[in-house]
This record gives structure tokens, C-alpha cells and sequence, in this order.
């Protein structure tokens, strides 16, 4: 063997060792989250730059240059930046590169005593991680690109991402089938609910990277020698575009369409003779494996398509989904021209929020204006460069189909991405630059031995370096926002020593200093410690609503604080807020319980008619009402021109009937049918009122007139049977029950129905039979008194150790404090069980049967015999 042989066979072996590295990458990451989770990182890096070394010690033991193309320069360059933006600057050089940035550190910082220098970067860890993937992303695309050299190589890695679309399609394929909702069985999604069920947990993540995966795979099937090798192709490729549509993702459904007619015009735009007429051959086929793939799809979930395209019939939904923040993702962009830091929107962009939102927003969900934050003006020029390298390998002569596929793929991927962030994932942006590394590789005709090119030792010399800073970065990259919150959110849940919150919480603002929920735990952990930690809680909530205007629970930090100082009526004005802010609950489950004086009341009642009558809904429940009859009176003029003021007079007479005040809720009730004459909720009301003042027939004559108007009516139903059961009407309101019963619609009316017809048993003297409704309603909607009322009915059936473990059920669903009578009332029972056992015990031994003698007595024969039956 020659020594040059030689040579080329130990270079196999490397640029083998490189193939096989970047199709470990391919497969690892769709299966690990699509990358998203964390820990993924170390792997890229790692990997990656082993391919790096491979891919250019192979290269030096063939005598091949290193080929750089155009496409490394965004990576190569988009790592510089990161860098730039995480050196510490003075305060005053920091004022004129980026005043944004200054003006959060002499607000939330300075006053903090982290009043030193500080980075571009508004969260430094953050642009740290993206520094590493900027650096893996490099190594990986340049190592791709000289592995791609091989044709065969090429082929394999191609391939690997085509049948790794596949295997992701058939895993939420094979999920849905076994009606499975967690991954593997083991792993569940908190925060999504994908339609199909895969390691990707965002539908359009999903979609963007089945769709360059099945269009690199339609390309490999139309470039394949034989039929027999393009099956299995083409089987990838009708299975990748049936996860697509089963992913029900609008965008990614319209650039998968999109992706597969650019690829079939880029076959149709080719010209030379023979091949032109196979070029036509194939645009067809490809035309046709679309078709396949809409077909297959619309039979899979043609109703769940439909359903989902209905709810984006028009350009003014996607405006008001997503579009609507350009103009404000666009005036952010302005205020950092040279960005707020790569990764850093998550935590800076609340900061410019005008309205409250339900869900962080990690990502403009726009690649262009991604880059425009985070990287300002460079950014922009680093994606203008990107384009024109793309642009460039568009525009190569003699492309051959595979390639073409490729660029048809990573186009519709891109633009994609302007609705969507999946080449923030590492998944996706991995097989984008594979995929363009096959077609970056220099011409066939190019061979190593000319002159251009890069010498690969000194490639690799620079390659180790990059894997090392990358691997370094991965260190302060380690802390993330939601790490950083939950570490210090432990603390404060753990009321440790406030010394130590301190420390800790200054530290994580140090690293984060951006980020508002670090400064609203400060404040939780101080609002309520004393008059100077209030004080210094609310200029930590403060300095919360400068990162967050619409911050809801720096609203409750204050209130809290106001509260510690004696200033009630701000306080509840701050709970207000909270409210309007987006915290629909902490009216209910705080403020009300702390409110004392009319005034205060007035402070927290929000500015919505409708959210006023939920307040008077929560006074009736807290039984607040001597608060509630002066704050009705006044919410009256308030809302006076508002629609729901019938419904704050429907509940001052309802609040004035449960405290038997007859007369009032009368003229309520008057007043509620004046404004609603035709209202079912009048008429109800109304029967109650004739029912509080003995007036039964009345009552129940007016209920029956109704039934004709409203038939079917479950509440009006109920009423009237349980004005039946009062007046003794015991069989008719069962019969009323038993029409309604086809239209009660959930598990709350059907409890009230099983409650309802257990009251008419009872009325009868059946408590078997009521004990029976009662234990349907209870299993239905557990509920202490439910459980007690269940316990009194066991025990006037004498069924005293039934009665026992009724008694503990309700216990289980009451606070600790309230337990005492239930505790007694067990022991009076187990008490009575023993009596029982032993009265037993004697009759065995020849007494008489006192019990059943006195039982047949005092019940019917019903009860004895059902008490016979179920005693133990």
C-alpha cells in the first residue's frame, strides 16, 4: 500500500468520526426537547467541536484546505458580538452607548449598592449561553461543511435529518393511537398541550422542523437511482408532512405548502434539454407528494384542521395574535441600537409592556426584530450578510435536486420565523446549517490541492480555542431567570433569616438585573416584617413597576407595605391595581378579608360594573353585610348607567333576604323586575321573596306559570322543586327533577339534583332512601357539611360506625382549627357502637333484642330493614 492510500484511509476514518458526531447531533436533539431544556448546551458544544477537530484533522491527513463560506461569517461574527455585549463599562461610556441600559442601572441597581460596571447585556447569563451556541454553531456548520465534501457523506448526513423528521412524526403519531398524555409515558408537558404529542412541545416547532426535514427528504427521494431507494424517502416524507398538519400550527402549515412549491418551481426553472424535461418530471412529483401529504392528512384530522383554520379566517386575528406587537417590538429596537443583549428579551422586554399578559413573552416570535433587539444595529447588518450568502448559493450553477430541496426547505423555515422562533431552538438551527453545509461545500471541481482555502492545523488550533471559550461560557450561563426566581422564591417561602434573603436576592439582581420578580420577592419577604423593612419593600416594588409597569404583584408588595404603615386607604388603591394589573384573585383572597370602613371598600372596587357585582357576590359569600348594605347603596350610583346595576339590586334583595329582611327585599325584588321584567333571574327572585314571607302558593304558582316559557330550565327547575319539597310536595319535585334531569350539563347541577331528591325522601320519612341521593351527591362534589349531612342520616339509622367515617371524611376537608366538634362527635358515635356491639354480644348470648324492639318502634319498616341490611 501506497503511503498516499494510506493516508486516505486513516482520513476516512476521521471525517467518519466527524459524519458520525453531526448525526448523533441530528437525532439527539429532536428527541432531547428539541434542545430546550438547559443541559443540552454541554452536549452541542462538546460534540460539536469534536466534530470541528475531526472534520480538520481529516482534512490536514488528505492535504485538503479548510473551506470557509460566506454563511460562517453571521456565526463567526455573531459571536463576537455576544462578547462585546458582556464587557463591564463605565458608567459614563455605558450612557452614551446605551442609555436605556444606563437609566436601569441607576434605578435598580445603584440604590442597591451594585453600583459598579456594567455590560450592554440586561442579563448577562443569558447572552453567555448564547455566545456558546453562536461558537457550537460555527464549529458544527464548518466541520459539516468539509465532511460534506464527500458525496456519500453528504448523503448519509441529508438522510439522517430526513428520517429523524420521520421518527419524531411517528412518536406523536404512535402517541396519539395509544391515547397517551405523557411523553414516553413519563414526561408532562406543564405549560403546553400539544395536539400531536413529541419531544417538541410548541406546535409550530414542531411543524418548522418537520417541514425542512420532509422537503430535504422528498428531495433525497427525486434524486435517488431506483424506485426501491426512493421508498423510503417518500415515506419520510408523506409522514413529516402529515406531523405538520397534525400539528395543527396555521404558520406551519402555510410555509410547509410554501416550502414544497418553491422546490417544485426550482425544479421547473431549469433549462438544459434532457434535463429540462426530467426537471419537469420531478416538479410534477413533487406536486403530487404534496397532494399525498394533504391528503393523508386531512383524513388523520381533517375536523381538528378545520376547527383550528376557522379560527384564523381573516388577517385581523393574526394581527391581533402576533403582528400587533411589531410597532412595539420596533420602537424597543430604536431605544437599543446596539441591543439589549442576546437572550436578554425575556427578562428586558417587560419593561415597555403596555398592557397586562397572561404569558411571558420569551420572543418577539420575528426573527428580524429578534436580532433588531438583542443586537441592535449590528444585527440587522449580520443578517443582511446571512441573506446574501444564502442568496448566493441560491444562484450557483448546477444545483442538483437534493440541493435544491435544501434551499427550498431552509427558505420556508426562515420565513417561518418571522411568525415564530424555531431557529431559536437548537434542534432546528442544527439541521438548517447541516442542511446548508451540503450545499456551501465547495464544487466538486475544487480540490484541495488548489491554492484557496485555509490551512486546517491552524483551523484547529483556532477551533480548540472556540470549544474552550464556549465551554467557559457555559459557566455563568448556568443561572437562568427561572432558576434565579424559584432559588430566591424558596427562601422567602421558607421565611429564612432576612440577612440571608438579602445577600442572596442581591446577587441574583446582579446577575439579573433586569428582571422584576426578583425585586417583587424582595418585597414579599419585607412587606409585612415591620414599619422599616415596609419602607424598603415598597421601594423594591418600586423598582419592580420601572421593569414592569403592568406588574401586578408589585401592586400587592405595596399594598402589603402600605398596610404594615397604616396607610389602609392607599394600600387598597394598590390592590386595586394589582386587580386591573391581571391578579384576578387577590381581591377576593386578600383584600376583601382586610377592608374595614366604607371607604375602604370604595378604594377596592374596581372600575368595571362587572367586576363590582362579583364583589358584592363576595361579601354575600363572607358574610360581610353590614359592610355590604352601604356599599351596594353606593355602588348603585356609581354604576347607575351601567347595564349590570340589575344585578347589584338582585343582590341587596337576596342579601337582605338572608338577613330576614322582608321588607327591604321586596322593594329590592320590585326594583329588580321594574329595570328586567322579562328576565328569568326576576321572576326566581321574586318566588324567593314569596317564599321568605309564607307566601308558598303564590310561590309555587308563578314557578309553574314559567315552565312553558322556559322549558328545560335546570334552574328554574330546581327552585320550583325545592319549593315543592318545602310545601310537602314531595313526589311532584321529584318529577320536576326527573324532567330536568336531560339537561343538567355538568357535575355541580347534577350533585344539587341527587341533593334535591334526597331532601324529598327525607321529607317522606324514606331516610334510606334519602341516605342513598345524599352519598351520590357527596362522591359527586365532596364537601364537609355534604359529608355531615350523609353522617346524620347513618346515624338516625342507628348505623353509628357508617356515621364514624362520614364524620372523618368531612373532618379531611376542613382547616385544623374547626375539627373539635367533629372530633366529639366521632367519639359520641364510636361510643354508640360499642353499646351497640355489645347489646349484640348479650343477644347471642340469649337477651333479647332491645334494639330492634325500640328501632322497629321509632322508624319505619323501611329503615329497619335497610339498617339490618347495611349494618356490619
Amino acid at each position: 500500500m501506497s503511503p498516499a492510500s494510506s493516508s486516505r484511509s486513516r482520513t476516512s476514518r476521521y471525517a467518519l468520526g466527524a459524519e458520525a458526531l453531526l448525526a448523533v447531533l441530528l437525532v439527539l436533539l429532536p428527541l432531547a426537547l428539541g434542545g430546550a431544556p438547559l443541559w443540552v448546551h454541554g452536549p452541542l458544544v462538546v460534540l460539536g467541536g469534536l466534530a470541528f477537530v475531526l472534520a480538520c484533522v481529516g482534512a490536514w491527513r488528505q492535504r485538503r484546505s479548510l473551506h470557509l463560506p460566506l454563511l460562517a461569517l453571521p456565526l463567526g461574527a455573531g459571536a463576537l458580538l455576544c462578547l462585546l455585549q458582556l464587557i463591564p463599562l463605565p458608567p459614563g461610556l455605558l450612557d452614551v452607548l446605551s442609555p436605556e441600559a444606563a437609566g436601569l442601572r441607576d434605578f435598580a441597581l445603584v440604590p442597591l449598592g451594585l453600583d459598579g460596571a456594567r455590560p450592554l447585556s440586561l442579563d448577562p447569563p443569558a447572552t453567555w449561553r448564547e455566545l456558546a451556541r453562536y461558537l457550537a454553531y460555527l464549529l458544527i456548520f464548518v466541520a459539516a461543511v468539509q465532511v460534506c465534501r464527500s458525496g456519500r457523506a453528504r448523503h448519509r448526513l441529508l438522510s439522517t435529518l430526513a428520517f429523524s423528521g420521520a421518527a419524531v412524526a411517528v412518536v406523536g403519531l404512535l402517541h396519539a393511537l395509544l391515547g397517551l398524555d405523557r411523553l414516553f409515558g413519563v414526561i408532562s408537558f406543564v405549560h403546553a398541550r400539544p395536539p400531536l404529542l413529541t419531544p417538541f412541545g410548541n406546535p409550530n416547532h414542531l411543524a418548522a422542523f418537520l417541514g425542512l426535514s420532509a422537503t430535504v427528504s422528498l428531495g433525497l427521494a427525486l434524486s435517488s437511482g431506483s424506485r426501491t431507494r426512493a421508498v423510503p424517502f417518500v415515506v419520510a416524507t408523506v409522514l413529516g408532512g402529515a406531523g405538520v398538519l397534525l400539528s395543527l400550527s396555521r404558520g406551519g402549515i402555510a410555509f410547509f405548502i410554501f416550502g414544497q412549491l418553491a422546490f417544485a418551481l426550482l425544479l421547473f426553472g431549469r433549462r438544459a434539454g434532457t434535463e429540462r424535461a426530467r426537471a419537469w418530471n420531478r416538479g410534477g412529483a413533487v406536486l403530487l407528494c404534496l397532494l399525498a401529504v394533504l391528503t393523508v392528512g386531512a383524513q388523520l384530522a381533517s375536523e381538528r384542521l378545520v376547527a383550528e383554520l376557522e379560527t384564523a379566517d381573516s388577517v385581523e386575528k393574526l394581527s391581533h395574535s402576533k403582528v400587533e406587537l411589531w410597532p412595539v417590538l420596533a420602537s424597543v429596537a430604536r431605544a437599543y441600537p446596539l441591543g439589549m443583549g442576546r437572550g436578554a428579551f425575556e427578562s428586558a422586554f417587560p419593561r415597555y409592556q403596555e398592557r397586562p399578559v397572561i404569558n411571558t413573552l420569551t420572543h418577539p416570535e420575528n426573527a428580524v426584530l429578534q436580532l433588531a433587539t438583542e443586537w441592535g444595529v449590528p444585527g440587522l447588518l449580520l443578517l443582511a450578510v446571512g441573506l446574501w450568502g444564502f442568496v448566493r448559493l441560491w444562484r450557483r450553477e448546477g444545483l442538483e435536486t437534493v440541493e435544491l430541496a435544501v434551499l427550498a426547505g431552509v427558505a420556508a423555515l426562515g420565513l417561518h420565523d418571522l411568525f415564530d422562533f424555531s431557529l431559536e431552538l437548537p434542534a432546528s438551527a442544527v439541521a438548517a446549517w447541516v442542511a446548508l453545509a451540503s450545499v456551501a461545500r465547495p464544487d466538486d471541481r475544487e480540490r484541495s490541492e488548489a491554492p484557496r482555502g485555509h490551512a486546517p492545523l491552524r483551523v484547529l488550533a483556532v477551533g480548540g480555542v472556540l470549544t474552550g471559550v464556549a465551554l467557559a461560557a457555559l459557566l455563568p450561563g448556568w443561572s437562568t431567570l427561572r432558576q434565579a426566581e424559584e432559588e430566591l422564591g424558596a427562601l422567602v417561602a421558607a421565611r429564612a433569616p432576612l440577612d440571608e434573603v438579602r445577600a442572596r436576592g442581591l446577587a441574583l439582581m446582579d446577575q439579573h438585573p433586569a428582571d422584576h420578580a426578583l425585586q417583587d420577592l424582595m418585597g414579599i419577604a419585607l412587606a409585612e416584617e415591620g414599619r422599616p423593612e415596609a419602607v424598603e419593600a415598597l421601594a423594591f416594588a418600586n423598582r419592580a413597576l420601572f421593569l414592569n409597569p403592568v406588574d401586578a404583584r408589585a401592586h400587592r408588595v405595596a399594598a402589603r407595605a402600605l398596610l404594615t404603615l397604616g396607610r389602609r386607604t392607599q394600600a387598597f388603591l394598590e390592590y386595586r391595581l394589582a386587580f386591573e394589573a391581571g391578579d384576578r384573585e387577590v381581591l377576593w383572597h386578600e383584600a376583601l378579608e382586610r377592608a374595614r370602613t366604607l371607604a375602604e371598600l370604595q378604594s377596592l372596587t374596581p372600575d368595571s360594573a362587572r367586576d363590582a357585582v362579583q364583589l358584592a357576590t363576595e361579601l354575600m359569600r363572607t358574610r360581610r353585610h353590614e359592610a355590604a348594605i352601604p356599599w351596594l347603596a353606593w355602588a348603585r350610583e356609581r354604576f347607575d348607567a351601567a347595564p349590570e346595576l340589575v344585578q347589584l339590586w338582585e343582590r341587596e334583595a337576596r342579601l337582605r333576604l338572608e338577613r330576614g329582611e322582608l321588607e327591604g327585599a321586596e322593594a329590592a325584588s320590585e326594583e329588580v323586575t321594574r329595570r328586567a321584567p322579562d328576565a328569568l333571574s326576576s321572576y326566581l327572585l321574586r318566588a324567593d321573596v314569596l317564599h321568605a314571607q309564607g307566601r308558598n302558593g303564590e310561590a309555587l304558582e308563578a314557578l309553574e306559570a314559567l315552565r312553558p316559557r322556559f322549558p328545560g330550565n335546570v334552574e328554574l327547575s330546581f327552585t320550583l322543586a325545592r319549593l315543592q319539597v318545602d310545601a310537602g310536595l314531595t313526589r311532584r319535585a321529584r318529577e320536576t327533577l326527573q324532567q330536568v334531569s336531560p339537561f343538567v350539563s355538568n357535575l355541580g347541577q347534577r350533585a344539587q339534583l341527587f341533593m334535591l331528591e334526597g331532601s324529598s325522601f327525607e321529607k317522606e320519612g324514606h331516610r334510606a332512601r334519602a341516605l342513598e341521593s345524599w352519598k351520590s351527591a357527596v362522591r359527586i362534589q365532596p364537601g364537609a357539611g355534604m359529608w355531615f349531612k350523609v353522617a346524620r342520616l347513618h346515624e338516625s339509622l342507628y348505623q353509628f360506625d357508617a356515621a364514624a367515617r362520614a364524620v372523618r371524611e368531612g373532618m379531611a376537608l376542613q382547616p385544623v382549627e374547626q375539627r373539635a366538634e367533629g372530633e366529639a362527635w366521632v367519639a359520641r358515635l364510636e361510643a354508640a357502637e360499642r353499646q351497640r356491639v355489645e347489646a349484640r354480644r348479650r343477644e347471642r348470648d340469649g337477651g333479647p333484642d332491645e334494639r330492634d324492639r325500640t328501632l322497629r318502634a321509632m322508624g319505619s319498616d323501611e329503615d329497619v330493614d335497610a339498617a339490618e341490611d347495611e349494618a356490619p
